[in-house]
């Protein structure tokens, strides 16, 4: 055991791809700071630095997803223009799909990436 009551934390820093995650980790002012204590500490923070590093991974793979489809949703968007055009009782099942490919598509791009707030 650590002699007394020392302040003691832990900082687990990672790069991934050009960005940099930090977490620091403290102790309560009453906790007594044992190695194993500190250790435990330390792979909790790594595991968060790790999700953090995840969770990025995967919004990047969102994002690079829509930009690289950009130019089919260009496409989409003037075809679906010209299916509006006519009327809704006229549209072929293809057009119906395209059409709500569009709004699903315009709907899920407003709420980005939700980091998985579940448990860790």
């Amino acid at each position: 055991m650590l002699a007394g009551k020392v302040k003691a934390g832990v900082k687990v820093m990672l790069s991934y791809d050009y960005c940099h995650f930090e977490v620091c980790l403290g102790f309560a002012d009453d906790e007594v700071a044992t190695i194993e204590r500190v250790n435990e500490l330390r792979k909790d923070a790594q595991r968060l630095a790790d999700e953090a590093v995840r969770q990025y991974a995967k919004a990047k793979a969102i994002a690079e997803g829509r930009i690289g489809s950009r130019f089919d949703m260009d496409a989409l968007e003037k075809e679906v223009s010209e299916i509006e055009k006519k009327p809704e009782s006229e549209w072929s099942p293809e057009e119906k799909a395209k059409v709500k490919l569009l709004e699903d598509y315009n709907r899920w791009s407003e709420f980005g990436y939700d980091y998985e707030d579940d448990e860790i």
